[in-house]
């Protein structure tokens, strides 16, 4: 990635979150927070990646909610974002946090039964 794309990821994910604190009128919208942003060099396409907090059940309505509200979303960009093209937004559920504390989880009890 350039540093373009790498400002601009930074910005989309600032603006998406700001959207999204102030409220996606979406119901099925629930927690969610935007953990990255990456676009493409050609500026076409941009992946988020998305945490919700809830059960798996949360989090595939909340997925699919945004991927409904993407035209309305890129519109917001657009008023706000002064580049030629908006990209495709692509919403990518990201389970790093998830995983992390999974791991966490299994090391904790490990040392709980002095086997770390």
């Amino acid at each position: 990635m350039s540093r373009r794309t790498d400002r601009l990821g930074e910005l989309f994910r600032e603006e998406i979150s700001k959207l999204l604190q102030k409220g996606l009128k979406d119901p099925r919208v629930g927690f969610a927070t935007i953990n990255r942003v990456d676009i493409t060099e050609d500026l076409s396409y941009a992946k988020v990646l998305v945490s919700v907090m809830g059960t798996d059940k949360e989090k595939t309505s909340t997925i699919i909610g945004l991927r409904n509200s993407s035209g309305f979303i890129r519109q917001f960009l657009g008023k706000g974002i002064k580049i030629r093209k908006i990209p495709e937004l692509q919403f990518v559920l990201d389970e790093n946090l998830d995983h992390a504390m999974h791991i966490q989880d299994i090391l904790s009890d490990l040392k709980a039964k002095g086997q770390f």
